[in-house]
């Protein structure tokens, strides 16, 4: 055979397994394959404990299973809410100016701030621009968490809710805890701008927006987010800076702190920096124009959180302390509320109360009057007037020409808006109206020294019967001159020359003088039956003082708006034209200011000049007046009740006359004394005395009596003759 003594071929591939593969190898012990666990399961207690758990553990699981469901869905519909919201967030330069109306600042004669009305808004800060201890207490005060949560902080609503309950209150009354991007939220109104259809007033409007329901505090939630997603942390401080109601009319920080402290918000110490942000809480009742210890009380709380918060040391936190932020000049004088109520109600409504801009008024006011008039009230009350008196007074101070100087319209002068007894107050005038009774004889050809006398008089009222007027002693004194009359307000006299001259006159001239009121109709005209404010008749004695011309009393010089620099509304004086004559006026005036010499008004005599004036006291004594003038000022003053009760053992020549001579005192310091425009007899008018009475047995001896006292007899006749002819034009 071929092969024999060959080796055999392989019958397949030698290299298709290794030499070791092809020798078995001997079996090895092989390890015990690891458990595979379940990633859900739990080692399960075992026994009763087992038994007793697990349903907890299961149930557990179950919670966990569907909270974080819930969770996520919840976070996803909260991310739709947002980004729908974001659109509604307004832009930055928006909403920085917050109001929906304009301010009004006053300013006095000489052209220095005296008075705010309106939305003050000092212009726009930003919270890198104030001065950093302002932002710290602000952050400290409101959210101590401002800059690390994102726009709610679940912990401080969850305190809020338990404060809210244990003090006994629903969970969302009270405390809210509200972050400053959720107030920021509330002054924005979650992005609803005011609407005058919707809203009739801004106070509304903001009530409105300050509702605290679920709903709203979801939206509210919302918002806040939608905020932190557009806004930087200090553009949302930013807008809270500007848009905070801080009191007194201030809208923001910088109009609060030019407001209380005359100074920028930039400026601020850390005394004056905490009792601004100790506004945000209460603004009205704790702003320091209304009461100054409560705001340094509430300060203080703020500098110990500043302190709690490591904002200041506790040396810095003690001498912030010891020395509180006070007031202003501008601000503790508070000057003028009445007379700038006046001024708001006066000028056009538009562009006061009504101003959607910022106005400027210049006004005739004078502080130091302003000052004079009220120190001159409060003296009198507090040394004079029984303790506790229920009893009010006003005084107006005023030029020649009706410009007022100032004006007092109560003893309450903290609350602006108060009602102003200068201006509103109409009252019946008494005595005080007698001067336009003279007025109007003098003007028709009487004399200052013209004889009437001081008799009984019955007039028939039809519809009434007989009226008998009285004098206030009740005696009657015989035959006396007009000056003499008028100086002791002798009413039978009064009356009888208001019908002499015709009271129709004496209405006329009354209402040309600036008496505005309905006069009565009847004989009681003469005695001041009909009512007046003070203001009117403080205006109506200025036209007496300046030579007889109509005053109408102002106190707006220029305004104009604010950055405008030609005024919208001007004025340069209040006279009128003329009443009576000249030569009338001054006879008045030297018969006024007999009055204060020898007459019913001498507690009103000033050491170093002349006065002229009239006291006035109604029926009961109910009202209360004295108003008078020098060379230069008329002061006005009343002195009642407001509800009509009479005044005890007070007439106009007591405690109004006081009044009205310690305002002057004050009024005319450093005043060089000027003579008043009246004539000046060479000796004060007289009734001749009666001649010795005739023997009874030559009577050819009466006839020169008689005819001695006839020319004077026929001078008056000639006189009321020679006006009923000029009145029926006979």
């Amino acid at each position: 055979m071929a092969n024999s003594g060959k080796k055999k071929s392989p019958l397949v591939a030698e290299r298709r397994y290794s030499k070791t593969a092809a020798a078995k190898p001997k079996p090895k012990a092989k390890k015990p394959a690891p458990k595979r666990r379940n990633k859900v399961a739990r080692k399960k207690p075992k026994g009763l404990l087992g038994l007793i758990l697990t349903p907890f553990v299961m149930l557990f699981r179950l919670i966990w299973w569907i909270t974080w469901r819930i969770g996520a869905i919840g976070a996803m519909a909260l991310a739709i809410a947002v980004a729908y919201t974001y659109p509604q967030v307004p832009d930055l330069e928006d909403v920085v100016d917050g109001r929906t109306r304009g301010s009004v600042t006053m300013l006095d004669r000489e052209g220095v701030v005296f008075a705010w009305r309106g939305d003050q808004f000092g212009g726009v800060v930003s919270a890198e621009n104030v001065a950093p201890v302002l932002k710290n207490a602000v952050v400290a005060t409101e959210d101590k968490r401002f800059y690390r949560h994102l726009g709610i902080s679940p912990r401080g609503i969850a305190s809020a809710i338990k404060i809210n309950l244990r003090e006994g209150r629903g969970p969302l009354q009270g405390h809210g805890g509200s972050t400053i991007t959720q107030q920021t939220a509330k002054l924005l109104c979650l992005g609803t701008p005011y609407d005058p259809q919707k809203w009739k007033t801004e106070t509304e409007y903001e009530v409105d927006c300050r509702r605290t329901t679920k709903l709203r505090k979801i939206k509210e939630a919302i918002f806040s987010l939608a905020m932190e997603v557009k806004y930087t942390k200090n553009e949302i401080l930013t807008i809270y800076l500007n848009r905070a109601y801080l009191g007194a009319g201030a809208r923001g920080f910088e109009a609060a702190s030019q407001r209380y402290f005359s100074k920028s918000a930039a400026q601020v110490n850390t005394s004056e920096a905490a009792m601004l942000a100790g506004l945000l809480k209460a603004p009205t009742s704790t702003a320091p124009t209304n009461n100054l210890s409560r705001a340094q009380n509430r300060a203080a709380l703020v500098l110990n959180l500043m302190q709690d918060q490591d904002y200041l040391s506790s040396a810095e936190a003690a001498s912030a302390k010891s020395k509180p932020a006070t007031l202003s000049k501008a601000a503790q004088a508070r000057a003028g509320s009445y007379f700038t109520d006046w001024m708001m109600d006066t000028a056009p409504s538009f562009l006061t109360k009504e101003t959607t801009e910022d106005v400027v008024i210049k006004t005739t006011f004078d502080a130091r009057f302003q000052k004079a008039a009220e120190e001159a009230l409060d003296y009198i009350f507090e040394n004079k007037v029984r303790e506790g008196s229920k009893a009010q007074a006003a005084i107006v101070v005023m030029s020649a020409d009706g410009a007022v100087r100032a004006m007092v319209g109560g003893r309450d002068r903290t609350v602006p808006g108060a009602f102003n007894r200068a201006t509103q107050a109409k009252r019946q005038t008494g005595s005080a109206f007698k001067p336009f009774v003279y007025a109007t004889a003098m003007d028709l050809g009487f004399q200052y020294d013209s004889v009437v006398e001081d008799t009984p008089v019955t007039i028939n009222i039809p519809g009434s019967g007989p009226w008998s007027p009285s004098n206030y002693d009740r005696n009657f004194r015989g035959p006396m001159t007009l000056t003499d009359a008028l100086a002791k307000s002798i009413n039978t006299v009064a009356v009888k020359v208001s019908e002499e001259v015709g009271r129709e006159n004496v209405r006329k001239i009354a209402l040309d003088f600036g008496i505005e009121s309905n006069l009565a109709d009847g004989p009681a005209l003469a005695l001041g039956a009909s009512e007046s404010t003070l203001l009117e008749m403080t205006g109506a004695f200025a036209g007496i003082l300046n030579g007889g011309r109509s005053v109408t009393p102002y106190g707006l010089s220029e305004l104009r708006i604010k950055g405008d620099d030609a005024p919208l509304v001007g004025q340069e004086g209040g006279m009128g034209e003329r009443v009576i004559s000249e030569n009338a006026a001054q006879q008045l005036t030297y018969m006024m200011s007999r009055v204060v010499t020898s007459g019913t008004g001498t507690r009103a005599q000033l050491p170093d000049r002349e006065v002229a004036g009239k006291t006035g006291t109604t029926q009961a004594a109910r009202d209360a007046w004295f108003i008078g003038f020098t060379a230069q000022y008329v002061v006005g003053v009343w002195m009642g009740y407001d509800n009509n009760t009479p005044l005890k053992g007070v007439t106009g020549g007591g405690l109004p006359a006081e009044i009205w001579k310690e305002t002057m005192v004050r009024v005319t310091e450093g005043l060089p004394p000027a003579p008043l425009p009246m004539i000046r007899p060479a000796a004060p008018p007289k009734v001749a005395p009666p001649p010795a009475p005739a023997q009874a047995q030559a009577p050819v001896q009466q006839q020169p009596q008689q005819q001695r006292r006839q020319p004077r007899r026929n001078r008056t006749e000639d006189v009321i003759l020679n006006v009923l002819g000029q009145i029926f034009g006979q």
